[in-house]
């Protein structure tokens, strides 16, 4: 009994160390004094072993020590030399100079802060930004020359458009804002900066349009992102883990983009936006099941087109989803349910076949996914001939060995181009997985397995919140007035309300009565 309380205590004695290590910053937060040398020497201490951290000494005005700081590579050297070394070096017929002086008089740059702690010293130079350090002064300058090479900006390969803009995010946070800016050049739309991360220090920037956004989705949001404790962000799929509604649903309740229009979009309909630096893709709350079902290019084209399409995309939504299950309950089942002459074709094409539908269409299906898979891992110069191919040559040898049949080729065939109509990948898993759960109520339950299936799913989303609405939303809780974007895409100059994302606050986006047609005033 001793023995494992010992145990126990050594355990939990254990988990806190690790607690501590993980929370605790690496850097000291003490401030900087007027001993230069000191100041010299603690940040050596701080960067040891870190050849690419930089210590220019230098002497100031011919009396004065000082030194810059910055890391090789995230520094605009020739700024550094041109705007700080160049003026800072030169005689000067005044002993004494203040940092207020320096940066009022002699620094030429735009962008400075004085810093007082190692902590923000640390901060600065990891980002780029080089650090001026004086002797007999307890205060630095942070000076704003970062510079580092950067992606250039492109289309998103993973969302492109017919019609539409063709920018997308990158890589830099900077950037990314700039690009939400150019579209949105409203002073109400606020960005507010937040740092995640022990190690890594990531800023996370949280924008949304002041006066449409409902002001307690951002505090939520606030409060969600301040109180993870990790040791690095390196991606915006570690922020949307730890700070979603249901971890463990396989339906995505943040919509992720690389699009600034579709950032911008739903900016204007009360959502607010997550920008990650170091990643091109940008986190969207709250959303609805049917926010990852639309896109973008729905409004971008006439509304009967996008309704349509819309339509089509249900349909072949459902067709992703259940169209290998209905088979295999179909032919295993529910025999009456086909027509005569279909039913003799389907048992000819099986009459060789050793495995029974259920095994068939797993067979079919785990290989077609392994295919999709492998198109997407390989280069790209010969990913999609090797999906294709792949698909091609192993179908055709499978159905003339008597491994599977040709019809469960076609229903697999039309299953996999029914999950690309989905326009959102992370969705599209989601329909994938659940898949095979489904057949296999299928092959085991018939129809009655797929009802159930259906139910459990319907339920599932019935429950879900992203960021506290739900998930079904404007379906369930049924909103009339919604549904105008919802089963079709309604003419623009109808649509002059938001969502009900904003409550009471803004709901209007445009006047009413602006269809369009011939001038009706007098001749």
């Amino acid at each position: 009994m001793i023995r494992n309380v010992s145990k126990l205590l050594r355990k939990k004695k254990q988990k806190n160390t690790a607690m501590q290590d993980l929370t605790k910053e690496p850097n000291t937060n003490n401030f900087l004094n007027k001993s230069f040398h000191l100041n010299i020497e603690t940040l050596h201490s701080i960067y040891n072993h870190c050849s690419d951290v930089i210590f220019r000494e230098f002497i100031m005005f011919g009396n004065k020590k000082a030194a810059i700081i910055y890391i090789e590579g995230l520094s605009d050297v020739e700024g550094i030399e041109k705007s700080v070394l160049l003026p800072l070096m030169q005689e000067s017929s005044s002993p004494l100079w203040t940092v207020n002086e320096i940066l009022n008089e002699k620094l030429f740059i735009s962008k400075w802060e004085i810093v007082q702690t190692f902590e923000k010293c640390i901060e600065s130079i990891s980002t780029g930004n080089p650090i001026l350090l004086l002797e007999d002064e307890d205060s630095g300058i942070s000076l704003g020359l970062s510079k580092w090479d950067k992606r250039s900006i492109e289309e998103p390969q993973a969302e492109g458009s017919i019609r539409g803009p063709r920018e997308g995010f990158v890589e830099s946070i900077g950037i990314n804002t700039s690009l939400i800016r150019r579209i949105i050049k409203s002073p109400s739309l606020k960005i507010q900066t937040l740092k995640v991360g022990t190690y890594t220090n990531t800023s996370v920037a949280i924008v949304y349009i002041e006066g449409i956004i409902d002001q307690t989705l951002i505090e939520e949001l606030n409060n969600r992102i301040k109180r993870i404790k990790i040791d690095g962000i390196l991606e915006s799929e570690y922020i949307e883990e730890l700070i979603e509604d249901n971890p463990y649903s396989p339906f995505p309740q943040i919509l992720s983009t690389e699009r600034p229009d579709i950032v911008c979009a739903n900016l204007l309909e009360g959502r607010f936006a997550v920008l990650i630096d170091g990643t091109p893709f940008c986190l969207i709350a709250p959303i609805s099941f049917f926010s990852l079902i639309q896109s973008q290019e729905d409004y971008y084209q006439r509304f009967i087109i996008s309704t349509f399409i819309r339509w089509l995309r249900y349909l072949f939504l459902g067709a992703s989803l259940l169209f290998p299950s209905f088979y295999v309950a179909i032919t295993t089942f529910h025999q009456e349910m086909v027509p005569t002459a279909l039913l003799l074709s389907v048992a000819a094409a099986r009459e060789n076949v050793p495995f029974p539908a259920f095994v068939e269409v797993l067979l079919m299906e785990i290989t077609f996914e392994a295919l999709r898979e492998a198109g997407i891992r390989l280069p790209k110069q010969v990913g999609a001939a090797v999906s294709i191919v792949g698909a091609l040559v192993i179908g055709q040898a499978a159905v003339q060995a008597g491994l599977v049949s040709a019809p469960m080729v076609i229903v697999v065939a039309i299953t996999g181009i029914a999950s690309f109509m989905i326009p959102r990948y992370i969705s599209g898993i989601a329909i994938r997985i659940i898949r095979f759960p489904i057949i296999f109520l299928a092959g085991t339950l018939g129809l009655l397995g797929i009802m159930m299936s259906i139910l459990a799913i319907l339920i599932h989303l019935s429950t879900l919140r992203s960021f506290g609405e739900p998930y079904l939303a404007p379906l369930a809780p049924l909103k009339p007035k919604e549904l105008k974007d919802l089963l079709w895409r309604a003419p623009l100059w109808k649509m002059d309300t938001r969502p009900h994302l904003t409550g009471e606050t803004n709901t209007y986006r445009q006047i009413q009565g602006q269809k369009p047609g011939p001038d009706k005033g007098e001749n």
